[in-house]
């Protein structure tokens, strides 16, 4: 690392050019059915001929404008849902443009529009982008982002987190600005549902990607939440304050300031009933919804112990001035867990053919973080833009552990020779400390040049870490096979890991013909990473004596570069881009202790990426991906230190791996019939990676005492990662959508299909281990009215497990499968009582029976009123876990074992809660409205708002 700080100053260099004057192109949307200009329709600016967009919304009056538009040709779109594209060619000069009035007639397939009784279109489908329509999901009035998005098709929620259509969703954006950086679930529920116009899902593109048309396939699963204009004045939010028997406490708030474009949320929560966020939404306890470790796993796991967590986030994006959008969050965490493992683990590989362990622990962790993440966007002019995104993180852990565990199997024909069941037994005491940084910086600078179609961008993108940690370990292992090789161990490690990377790219693109683009791009990039671990026996009362065997000074240097080159044909309904990219690559791994000697490797690649898009309708659409990538081993899978923090698993690294190389294919499939409001989606991800970085797994016998420093217990392993070919991924998605006119509901049904097989070496015999998923699932919401909001879904998932390694007659037994079951309802009935109701019933089959009955009914349930005359207090009383039946399970499957544990779970308590609501919006009258009523002012509560608004109902009658 002896460079590395210089190479820090990277983290705040930037770029900037001399502006460049444009001219102005402003102008109106009328609607011809609607009488009135139309707020939140989007209108496009395509320069011709190279296609590139500027996409803006009316503002609340209907208004647009496009600063700093170079002189040319262009064609302008404008769309708004219910109406015919309005699409006009005009030339640009020197001067301002001002085009008027423009006029857009009302669609042929338009929609009924809601009177007092009426259909809302649910959204529609946009290229990649699915729009849904807010006001056609109705949800409590007190609702949240996440209760409103889990009622969209296609939506799911999987272990805690939001799934879109089949992938996890990685960031939540507020009218195209970020919220809370990628933590999508703290953004859902900092958000009450009474404030969003339109969701929009989609895969977002990284930011040179957007700039220049040529997608790298770097894409995150992207929620953006479009409000109402009329809410985004003002101020609201949700505070909460409970408590309960057993000093059990709650309190909890969020608050969103927003003044147009500068907004501001502010949120915290301390308690000890296992939330580890607050949201604004309704649940069992006024609003006591949020992420918890309440249990209730399964195949899919539940929660983990008991936790007293504090936490503080803010949040922050705003323009400064006409040309810098800036945004930015904050949060800090402070968690407090305490919890009872109970480990069973069933060998797959093992010289005991039905080798098990069984471990029974606790652990108290502590856990402390700052996260910190900015976003400055300058737009210096039409065409030169820099983008800043520094983060910052760090973090302090402490540990303390005691695990007991023992070791046995079921003696058969092959192995009689072992007639006792009990090969060892495992004490294992342990006291940790950890801290960690991350700081990086990422800047991209890119413009435009006169000759439509040519751009050019650069990047730099920089990151340094560090992880020290100190580990206190007392290890006692009877082997009860000989006795003479039971092992005692009391040792200090101290590990100290940091790494400096950065990546560098420049491109340059240039217009082919009318349809047709291409660009060269060159990408350089450099991986360092020391790691220093150090192990001290105790004796004379410290831990003085130096092991030499158990330490090790390494380093890792990774050097890669790319030379690209990439080609696309667009038209309106087929977009094909090909992409050849050549990459040489240079790894040096350097082990300065206990015996120097350097590994030098260089490798050579070609990666080609192609992708195929195709738009059957304007609601329906096709892409296909292909692409290739290499995956570099890390400090920690190259390191050959010993690693024995399972005395009968010792681990250690490989300074011989190679690069592994993956080829994978996407495809995708939306439609959305926005006459029926039918909708369905598909995915499909497959995926083969050769030299892939796996384990090879090694009995170890008292031939390995010499090199191992001590004679090992039976049934030890010793495991090395290696590289091996026949990795096999796949994993598909499918939804379908549709209202339930009959029951006033929308319904949807969802399945997938997961295939993994995964090689590996035991005692050098090649195996491979394969499992495979089906999961089929529906969901029930209720789109009756505020006061009568339900949810009721089901979720099933089969799991079929083998090795072609087990010799075991009973392969069976590692099938499993689960199925859960949840209910959700909010009843508000006479003179502002609130009944809210959370049954969840989890069946779990195939698991260890060492767990006994792993099924299990969870029911929470409140009753509450709303007070004061604005009804924006409640005060609730709940009980969680009525029926005393909570529990967590979870099962998961490594190359060598499949393991099932159980964990403590916060039981049955009742809390006593009081919430209040926080609305305060500028211009807008107190108090809360029902579908379809218009406040002072408002221009329809079902009008689009943001980028490419939705159409919708509108009461007339008023």
């Amino acid at each position: 690392m002896k460079t590395h700080l210089l190479v820090l100053l990277f983290f705040f260099c930037g770029t900037a050019y001399v502006q460049a004057q444009g001219a102005k192109v402003t102008g109106s949307v009328y609607s011809a059915h609607y009488k009135e200009t139309l707020p939140g329709a989007s209108v496009q600016l395509i320069r011709l001929p190279d296609s590139v967009r500027t996409i803006v919304s009316t503002d609340k009056d209907g208004q647009f404008h496009f600063p700093g538009v170079n002189p040319g040709a262009y064609s302008l779109q404008v769309n708004f849902i219910g109406h015919k594209p309005y699409i006009r060619p005009i030339q640009v000069q020197n001067t301002a443009l001002d085009l008027g009035q423009l006029t857009v007639e009302e669609a042929s397939t338009l929609l009924k529009e809601i009177e007092i009784v009426g259909k809302i279109p649910l959204g529609t489908q946009k290229g990649d982008t699915t729009v849904f329509n807010a006001g056609a999901f109705k949800v409590a009035a007190d609702a949240s982002a996440e209760d409103l998005v889990t009622k969209l098709p296609g939506v799911t929620v999987v272990d805690g987190k939001v799934q879109a259509q089949g992938e996890e969703v990685r960031q939540v954006l507020v009218d195209g600005k970020r919220f809370f950086g990628e933590d999508a679930n703290t953004a859902l529920r900092n958000l009450p549902a009474e404030v969003i116009e339109n969701i929009e899902i989609f895969d977002k593109k990284s930011d040179q990607a957007e700039f220049s048309g040529f997608d790298d396939g770097n894409r995150a699963k992207t929620l953006n939440i479009v409000t109402k204009k009329n809410r985004r004045q003002g101020q609201f939010g949700k505070v909460s304050v409970g408590v309960g028997p057993a000093e059990k406490y709650m309190a909890g708030t969020s608050l969103n300031i927003f003044k147009g474009d500068r907004r501001f949320t502010i949120n915290g929560l301390t308690n000890n009933i296992n939330l580890q966020d607050f949201s604004v939404g309704e649940a069992p306890g006024g609003g006591m919804r949020g992420r918890r470790n309440m249990g209730g796993g399964g195949g899919a796991g539940g929660g983990s112990g008991i936790s007293t967590t504090n936490n503080f986030g803010l949040n922050y994006s705003d323009f400064w001035g006409q040309k810098i959008e800036v945004s930015g969050n904050y949060n800090y965490n402070n968690t407090k867990n305490e919890n009872n493992r109970l480990v069973y683990r069933d060998y797959q590989i093992s010289r005991f053919f039905d080798q098990q362990n069984a471990d029974e622990s606790y652990s108290a962790n502590r856990n402390e973080n700052h996260q910190f993440n900015f976003r400055l966007d300058y737009k210096i002019n039409d065409r030169n833009r820099l983008l800043i995104t520094p983060r910052f993180s760090i973090q302090k852990n402490s540990t303390a552990s005691n695990t007991i565990g023992q070791s046995i199997f079921d003696a058969d024909s092959t192995n009689e020779s072992y007639d006792a069941t009990t090969l060892t037994t495992t004490d294992n005491v342990t006291d940790a400390d950890n801290y960690s940084y991350n700081l990086g910086n990422d800047i991209n600078f890119s413009h435009r040049f006169n000759k439509p179609g040519r751009t050019f961008s650069i990047n730099l993108n920089t990151g340094y870490n560090v992880n020290n940690g100190d580990t206190y370990r007392i290890t006692n292992v009877e082997d009860f096979i000989r006795p003479s090789r039971s092992i005692y161990l009391n040792q200090l490690i101290k590990a100290n890991r940091d790494g400096f990377n950065w990546r560098g790219s420049v491109a340059l693109g240039e217009k082919v013909g009318e349809k047709a683009r291409v660009q060269a791009e060159y990408n350089i990039s450099n991986r360092i990473e020391d790691s220093e671990r150090l192990a001290y026996d105790f004796g004379e009362g410290e831990y003085t004596d130096f092991n030499a065997r158990l330490s090790n000074s390494f380093e890792s240097d990774y050097l890669a570069q790319q030379a690209k080159t990439s080609y696309q044909y667009n038209t309106d309904k087929v977009r094909v881009q090909v992409e050849a990219q050549y990459q040489v690559a240079n790894l040096q791994n350097e082990q300065e202790f206990p015996t120097p000697y350097q590994v030098n490797r260089t490798f050579h690649n070609l990666l080609p990426n192609a992708q195929f898009e195709y738009k059957f309708t304007k609601t329906k659409n096709l892409q296909v991906d292909y692409r290739t990538n290499t995956n570099a081993p890390g400090v920690t899978q190259l390191q050959e230190v010993i690693d024995n923090t399972n005395p009968l698993r010792f681990r250690t690294g490989n300074s011989g791996l190679v690069q592994a190389y993956q080829n994978s294919v996407n495809v995708r499939y939306r439609s959305f019939n926005t006459e029926n409001n039918h909708v369905f989606t598909f995915f499909v991800n497959a995926a083969q990676t050769n030299d892939y970085i796996t384990n090879s797994t090694l009995e170890l016998t008292e031939k390995d005492e010499e090199w191992l420093g001590f004679e090992p217990s039976v049934g030890a392993q010793f495991i090395r990662p290696v590289n091996l070919d026949g990795n096999w991924n796949a994993r598909s998605f499918v939804s379908y959508g549709q209202p339930l006119n009959l029951l006033k509901s929308n319904i949807n049904f969802h399945g997938s299909v997961g295939y993994n097989k995964t090689p590996g070496l035991f005692n050098k015999e090649l195996f491979f281990s394969t499992s495979t998923n089906y999961g089929l699932g529906a969901s029930l919401s209720s789109n009756i009215s505020e006061n009568i909001d339900f949810n009721l879904s089901s979720n099933a998932s089969y799991n079929v497990i083998s090795t072609t390694l087990k010799r075991s007659q009973n392969t069976s037994n590692n099938n499993f499968f689960n199925q859960s079951t949840h209910l959700r309802a909010n009843i508000r009935f006479w003179k502002g009582l609130v009944y809210r109701t959370e049954l969840s019933h989890q069946l779990n089959s195939g698991l260890s029976s060492n767990l006994g009955n792993t099924s299990f009914t969870l029911l929470n349930m409140s009753l509450s009123k709303k007070v004061f005359k604005s009804q924006k207090g409640e005060v609730s009383l709940s009980v969680n876990d009525l029926l005393g039946q909570n529990i967590s399970v979870q099962r998961t499957q490594t190359d060598a074992y499949i393991q099932d544990v159980q964990t403590s779970v916060l039981q049955r308590f009742a809390m006593l809660t009081f919430s209040y609501n926080i609305r305060s919006f500028t211009g807008a009258a107190p108090g809360e409205r029902g579908p379809g009523q218009r406040m002072p002012g408002e221009r329809g509560t079902m009008r689009p708002g943001g980028q490419g608004g939705m159409g919708g109902g509108r009461n007339r009658n008023q």
